[in-house]
């Protein structure tokens, strides 16, 4: 089963990622999915912030991965974006067993590495401020997340 929420502005999306986090186990791989601007990285700040991440957070686009371990769990921020046909000389899919939170933006560019068990989060804008983002649970620990917090 998706589910389907619609935000209004920034605020609404951080929130949204800090309720997820609530919800936070070891090995957890959250994928979002949308264009440029769509609200991916704002997901990550919000989650970063309730895991307890005083660091900025920005996208790393041109490193890959920004690790984060001064929170509740270590944080594997990855952007997939630039990777192309490199992917399997990187190691991406240690990260997830690493007893962590993986969050990969632009995980659509890599869906063979990913894991079967993982939360898909697809980002549409429909204006300036809404988006509306689509949660696919992948397994059960995905599925309850989901039903506890949406």
């Amino acid at each position: 089963m998706d589910y389907k929420i619609t935000t209004k502005d920034e605020m609404d999306t951080l929130e949204l990622a800090q309720n997820i986090e609530s919800e936070k186990f070891p090995d957890m791989v959250i994928c979002l999915i949308g264009e440029l601007g769509s609200g991916k990285t704002v997901f990550v700040k919000g989650f970063a912030q309730a895991l307890g991440i005083n660091e900025t957070i920005t996208s790393p686009t041109f490193t890959i991965v920004k690790e984060y371990e001064s929170g509740e769990l270590p944080l594997y921020h990855m952007d997939v974006y630039r990777l192309e046909d490199n992917k399997d000389n990187i190691g991406l899919t240690d990260y997830f067993n690493k007893g962590g939170i993986t969050i990969i933006e632009w995980a659509d560019m890599i869906e063979s590495e990913l894991p079967e068990e993982r939360l898909d989060i697809r980002f549409r804008v429909v204006d300036e401020n809404t988006r509306v983002l689509t949660f696919i649970p992948h397994g059960k620990a995905y599925e309850d997340l989901c039903e506890s917090v949406l």
